[in-house]
């Protein structure tokens, strides 16, 4: 089906970014499974192509593009990789980096951006913690006040870019009486007094994404790392959650979309019983069904990646664009690797890969229970 959402500039930076991919990501994706992390020259080569600033302003390095369809496009690519690599992007790029440029100060702005922007500075979110899941309101890691300053103690978990990241927008609880109102956002730098991670933790898949544990003993920070309105930080959080679902619900497709097509080519040469798999009957129809289900799916990411654009996305959609393409991503890919056979199961085998990798699609962002909830609470069940 021909897809409608994006113009000839969409399409040319498209173009651009593939460049970026085949000539910085592709000939060192093993490199990067083996680290179980994307090395800083990524980082550094996707600020040089412009590809980390896209909702920046230009003051501040960035190219404020305006318009979130190029974010698409940039996940789409890097999914058609690996599930891993829009995830540790989008973390920085297109989760993190709106935090600052949408509730900083402006010191903030100009001590923080450009670095942003240029891959100098490695940006994580730090929400989930142990025993919290998906209940951010739950969070248990504080701030108290002291003086002219506020001391943090606590811990986060799962989180991405957490081993290598210079900067961590962290959600702690400035009052402990007010629930999900006393929850503040703290820029908070891997350089602080008392900050330390874990080990990169060791995951059933995403294996190029660094994630790690993050800890805070008695780190001392003061008003200047607020980001956005004290005790306002789980608010700041359900309103930036809604293109973070997103920014999924786009990779989600793209990443299976990927593997079905490769699929279908195997399956054009695989040969059984005198002839390719993709002739018998079963297959056929199966690989059929998966194509229709992905383009359908696409086309339902596609509609609300334009209202986003437009900024008319509601966090309903969202939620709902979030768990149907995880599911699809997850059933479309699990038909592959049985396609596939006996190699479906072997790591060298892209698909096996994409598999294990997929997995988890279900569970972060908000797992997909979670996401059925906003929905039939939102149909007033």
């Amino acid at each position: 089906m021909k897809r409608e959402i994006y113009d000839e500039d969409h399409e040319a930076f498209r173009a651009s970014v593939k460049e970026f991919v085949d000539r910085s990501v592709l000939p060192h994706t093993e490199e990067h499974i083996k680290a179980k992390a994307l090395p800083r020259e990524f980082w550094l080569e996707a600020g040089k192509q412009g590809l980390l600033g896209l909702c920046i302003p230009e003051e501040y390095g960035g190219s404020d593009a305006g318009d979130y369809r190029f974010n698409a496009v940039l996940q789409e690519e890097l999914s058609k990789v690996g599930a891993a690599y829009p995830t540790c992007h989008g973390i920085h790029a297109d989760i993190t980096a709106p935090y600052i440029v949408e509730l900083g100060t402006e010191e903030q702005k100009q001590r923080w951006l450009p670095g942003v922007a240029s891959g100098e500075i490695l940006l994580g979110i730090g929400m989930t913690e142990p025993g919290g899941g998906s209940d951010l309101a739950a969070l248990k890691t504080t701030a108290v006040r002291d003086g002219d300053s506020w001391i943090i103690n606590g811990s986060k978990t799962f989180i991405t870019n957490g081993y290598s990241g210079d900067l961590f927008v962290t959600a702690v609880r400035t009052d402990p009486e007010k629930g999900p109102k006393g929850i503040t956002l703290f820029g908070i730098e891997a350089t602080q007094e008392g900050f330390s991670r874990g080990r990169k933790l060791d995951k059933v898949g995403m294996e190029e994404s660094d994630t790690a544990e993050l800890f805070f003993e008695n780190v001392r920070v003061t008003d200047a790392e607020i980001i956005g309105e004290l005790n306002m930080g789980f608010i700041h959080m359900m309103e930036k959650l809604p293109q973070e679902r997103l920014g999924c619900a786009v990779s989600n497709v793209a990443h299976a979309k990927q593997i079905l097509l490769e699929t279908i080519d195997y399956a054009k040469e695989r040969q059984a019983f005198g002839a390719p798999i993709g002739t018998f009957q079963h297959n056929k129809f199966l690989l059929a069904d998966l194509v229709t289900r992905i383009e359908a799916a696409e086309a339902y990411i596609d509609k609300c990646v334009l209202n986003h654009s437009q900024k008319t996305l509601t966090a309903i959609d969202a939620a709902k664009a979030k768990w149907f393409s995880s599911q699809v991503q997850s059933e479309v890919l699990d038909h592959c690797v049985q396609l596939h056979g006996g190699y479906g199961f072997m790591n060298e085998y892209r698909v096996a890969r994409a598999w294990r990798d997929a997995r988890v699609t279900k569970i972060w962002a908000g797992s997909n229970e979670i996401m059925k909830e906003l929905i039939g609470r939102d149909l007033g069940l």
